[in-house]
């Protein structure tokens, strides 16, 4: 296994996921370390307007943004392993001992058709890596809806993702506390959509990650 992973990072050389740049080993590249927007303190868990919780090592600006877009747009598939780690230790931080099962905010097939991947699939696998467990599906996009990130007003966004999720296999997610990973949180209407729906299918709570958080305007 490890002449493969050799094998691969000399075809594949590992990148800095925010920057893009080469380095010789896989993870955040120095610069990066010290120079991303990381939250801080009360700033790394936001209390969405539905109560719902949503932890972050990020904000989403900068180099945040432009390594998330390139995950999500460009097919930077690998840059999910080191974003996914920091959602992990960040999610750790925050919720210790109060979820017991991992999931993700899904994309739509025809999303996925054309990405080729989901990438709040990505992140939850790479998160649940340094956990040694595995995420579990719960949900499903049976919509291919419009993207949120081209709907500025709050309750347009709510209305957007409205019915576009359903629960897979309920005997899974009754009186489950589950984690709910996505890639960027803004108004959290998204997240807030699948945890209800998690909920009605009997989910016993519900708790959020992402790898970054828009700032709230004052």
């Amino acid at each position: 296994m490890n002449l493969l992973e050799s094998l691969l990072d000399l075809l594949f050389p590992p990148k800095c996921p925010f920057c893009g740049k080469v380095q010789d080993t896989h993870g955040i590249c120095g610069p990066c370390e010290k120079e991303l927007p990381w939250t801080e303190g009360a700033d790394s868990l936001r209390r969405l307007s539905s109560g719902l919780r949503c932890a972050a090592p990020l904000w989403y600006e900068e180099k945040v943004r432009d390594g998330l877009l390139r995950l999500k747009f460009q097919g930077v598939s690998a840059a999910a392993g080191p974003m996914g780690e920091l959602i992990a230790r960040c999610a750790a931080e925050q919720f210790s001992g109060e979820f017991d099962t991992v999931t993700w905010v899904p994309v739509s097939r025809r999303r996925l058709r054309k990405r080729g991947y989901d990438q709040a699939e990505l992140l939850a696998e790479s998160a649940c890596r340094l956990w040694d467990t595995e995420p579990v599906r719960l949900l499903n996009k049976t919509t291919n809806n419009p993207p949120q990130s081209g709907i500025q007003d709050a309750a347009a966004r709510r209305a957007n993702v409205l019915g576009v999720y359903e629960a897979v296999g309920p005997e899974k997610i009754q009186g489950k506390r589950v984690l709910l990973i996505d890639d960027i949180c803004t108004t959290g209407a998204t997240l807030t959509e699948c945890a209800r729906v998690l909920k009605d299918a009997g989910a016993a709570d519900v708790v959020c990650a992402a790898v970054a958080l828009t700032r709230e305007k004052k």
